[in-house]
């Protein structure tokens, strides 16, 4: 059954991603209906082939899904004393297929999906060694080969579905597990950092995350993204009427000015420009373009906060907005982090 897409989000954004990946499946040629339901954390998109529609929706281009898979088989009715037997059947009925390189066991990351994590990890230390003498599995974790993962809806309910690493997220569910360090002057400082890690590749945080960049924070207080960047070795103008935390002042790489965000430009171009404001999202997006057509940055990260409702067309109009007032060919990418809330978080730099 490799018809369908099956996609982490973050619980209650269930319709967001059901849109996006019905509009995007029609303008690739790829219709199909999504099958969604508030509040499960994922989205199942069917087609007629889930391999063709994973290839016309690259995960790099999706939002609102933290995880993109292919589904193979949908188990349901599940005798609790074997489920591996029907697993491993319905894995034959695929035919002849190379080993997968690793196994993920899975549960939604919502209110009653959590309690499953549980009974996930004891069936994987039984699934797995029977997966390696089928020749299901590789006998040593292979990253170039693609992943099994195995998703537990209930205790009667199995979806098997598999990922590409070089077209998914490389964290279960799609979710790094990240700490908050005791001197982070708030929890946004969670939120860049995710950033980092989720919008740019090895590349390109090697090259573009440096010591000594020179970098702009609007909006900074109470300095939480300006902690950041400043750990990472740059020095930050940080531009917010509020205060911000005294330690960071004190580390020297630090410059506060009082004022609004919206209104300061910077006197010469910048390595980086971040953005976390409260604001209506389409006037960050008016704003942020205007740095990159004025060529006041060379690269940004910002947030839109979304309102309560027509998310995904809210999301679609700001970005087309943003790159075309932008002026100038750029590389976008977007996505709901999972340290956000309701809102996306953006990363661009001139094309």
């Amino acid at each position: 059954m490799t018809d369908a897409l099956f996609c982490w989000c973050r619980a209650g954004f269930e319709p967001e991603l059901a849109a996006e990946l019905t509009e995007r499946a029609a303008l690739a040629g790829q219709p199909g209906y999504a099958r969604a339901e508030r509040g499960a954390g994922f989205v199942e998109f069917i087609g007629e082939d889930g391999a063709a529609l994973s290839r016309a929706l690259p995960f790099e281009r999706l939002v609102f899904a933290r995880q993109k898979l292919v589904r193979l088989a949908d188990l349901r009715g599940l005798d609790p004393t074997d489920r591996i037997t029907p697993l491993l059947d319905a894995l034959e009925a695929l035919g002849p297929t190379a080993p997968f390189g690793d196994l993920w066991l899975e549960h939604p990351d919502s209110d009653t999906g959590k309690p499953l994590a549980g009974l996930a990890r004891s069936f994987g230390n039984a699934l797995r060694p029977a997966l390696r003498k089928a020749g299901r599995l590789t006998a040593q974790d292979d990253p170039r080969r693609p992943r099994l993962h195995v998703i537990f809806l209930s205790g009667h309910h199995i979806v098997l579905a598999t990922s590409d690493p070089d077209d998914s997220s490389p964290w279960p569910l799609g979710i790094p597990r990240l700490r908050m360090h005791p001197d982070a002057p708030s929890r946004s400082a969670l939120k860049l950092e995710e950033a980092l890690l989720t919008l740019l590749d090895d590349d390109e945080r090697e090259r573009l995350v440096r010591d000594n960049m020179q970098a702009a924070d609007l909006g900074a207080a109470p300095g939480g993204w300006t902690w950041v960047l400043m750990r990472h070795g740059m020095k930050v103008t940080a531009v917010d009427n509020g205060p911000l935390r005294q330690a960071l002042l004190d580390s020297g790489r630090v410059d506060h000015l009082r004022e609004d965000g919206f209104q300061w430009q910077p006197r010469r171009r910048l390595d980086w420009m971040v953005c976390d404001m409260v604001e209506q999202p389409r006037r960050v997006a008016d704003r942020m373009a205007t740095w990159f057509r004025e060529d006041w940055c060379r690269h940004a990260i910002f947030n839109l906060k979304l309102p309560m409702k027509k998310r995904w067309e809210e999301t679609r109009i700001c970005l087309e907005a943003f790159e075309h007032q932008a002026h100038r060919p750029l590389v976008v990418r977007a996505r709901q982090l999972y340290h956000d809330r309701e809102e996306i978080t953006v990363f661009a730099r001139p094309r």
